[in-house]
């Protein structure tokens, strides 16, 4: 007897519908089906031998899957590869999967083993955001995810950029793995959003036209992107990016996905009989000085020197419009001219005040003091009013020596 492709989940009817895909194979889909359709087609006893369940779960696991859990219809899918059971010599039998990791992660390859079999045996453990980048084209970032996609299968997604910012989420909610695609940040809000999201076991499931709903949340972010210098805004003690330089590959290989996808089976038995490099140290388990690389050491730097330059920039010409020797600001006045002058900015005003404070070893007055206070108008001139502020003091020889060390 063939097994019956329709399940009923509380009181709503579900056809489990094979969908084909590009590459020749298919794919389990649950589509809602109307129940006279289901009379129709079947006759209304066959709606007897429709399994029922009491409602949807998602419940991650890869290695002891179950499609029912307590009465409950699992929505998690089960990978499309089992591990293989052949136990000996593996490591020489997956040179491909091995060469391709230690492409990726270069001298963090033990961790990068690492991230890659929490990912399997501990889908619900919080991991850093992986981002990979490179200007470079040919250096396997893409191959990267498309491989992760065939491991995981459809617990995996990835979205643009541009699409993380929206507010509905159903489509990645619930997934394993979130791949962002040609990243540019360029607002601080999403950016925060990712960082909470990355460590949140909780998350709002937000769908047109249905109500918020609560949900458990485990997904992974992996990003990647062509800028590497700017590409997100993070800060010296940021502890949740593990940022990846990524190198054009030497040859090409047309074949390499394929090469990949065929060790799968053997590559997970690998990483399940593999020992763990590190042990968990913290709530990302990975230590941050682990994963402390280069290319993060880079975008902290620019990301620094970017607000720096711009409000040395905007004070310099400040100068240069007003017969003044030095202004008085409140590291708020700085951010309002700077996101007039620049159109938008994703700097706050605790970045602003850590370039006035830390940085340039300013400080402001004791108390709330009367000062001017300047803007920019609509028309691009600086216009002031009086306000009230423990207002730093910049005078028009400390930005010309600023400009002579950033802006030429």
């Amino acid at each position: 007897m063939s097994k019956i492709p329709y399940i009923r989940v509380g009181t709503t009817y579900y056809k489990i519908i094979e969908k084909p895909l590009i590459s020749g194979d298919t794919t389990s889909v649950l589509v809602r089906w109307n129940r006279e359709t289901i009379i129709s087609d079947h006759g209304k006893s066959f709606l007897s031998s429709i399994s029922k369940y009491d409602g949807f779960c998602c419940i991650p696991e890869h290695l002891d899957y179950q499609q029912i859990v307590r009465g409950f219809y699992n929505i998690y899918n089960e990978i499309p590869f089992s591990p293989s059971s052949e136990n000996e010599n593996i490591k020489n039998e997956i040179p491909f999967s091995l060469n391709f990791v230690k492409h990726i992660f270069g001298e963090q390859l033990e961790l990068g083993l690492d991230y890659l079999k929490i990912l399997l045996q501990y889908p619900t453990q919080i991991l850093p955001i992986l981002c990979l980048v490179s200007k470079e084209r040919a250096t396997g970032k893409s191959t990267f995810i498309k491989w992760l996609k065939e491991i995981f299968g459809l617990n995996m997604t990835y979205i643009k950029g541009d699409s993380f910012g929206s507010q509905f989420n159903s489509d990645w909610a619930a997934m394993l793995i979130v791949a962002i695609d040609e990243v540019f940040f360029d607002k601080k809000e999403i950016t925060e959003r990712l960082k909470y999201l990355s460590t949140t076991n909780k998350d709002k499931l937000e769908a047109k036209g249905k109500d918020r709903e609560e949900i458990d949340f485990f997904a992974k972010f992996i990003l990647c992107s062509n800028n590497e210098e700017n590409f997100i805004q993070i800060d010296e003690n940021e502890i949740r990016f593990w940022i990846l330089k990524i190198n054009p590959i030497k040859s090409e290989n047309t074949e390499f996905l394929e090469n990949l996808k065929i060790e799968i089976p053997l590559f997970l038995r690998f990483l399940i009989n593999r020992a763990f490099f590190s042990p968990k140290k913290t709530r990302m388990w990975f230590a941050s000085e682990e994963i402390k690389t280069k290319a993060l050491q880079k975008l902290v730097f620019k990301n620094a020197n970017k607000l720096e330059y711009k409000i040395v920039e905007l004070l310099f010409e400040f100068f240069e419009s007003n017969d003044e020797n030095e202004i008085n600001v409140v590291p708020q006045d700085i951010l309002n001219m700077l996101t007039k002058m620049f159109k938008q900015t994703y700097f706050t005003r605790n970045d602003v005040r850590n370039i006035l404070k830390d940085k340039w070893k300013l400080e402001p007055q004791k108390n709330g003091l009367t000062y001017i206070r300047y803007d920019i108008d609509y028309s691009g001139n600086f216009c002031q009013n009086n306000s009230v502020g423990r207002y730093f003091t910049i005078t028009k020889n400390f930005i010309s020596t600023k400009s002579v060390d950033l802006l030429n």
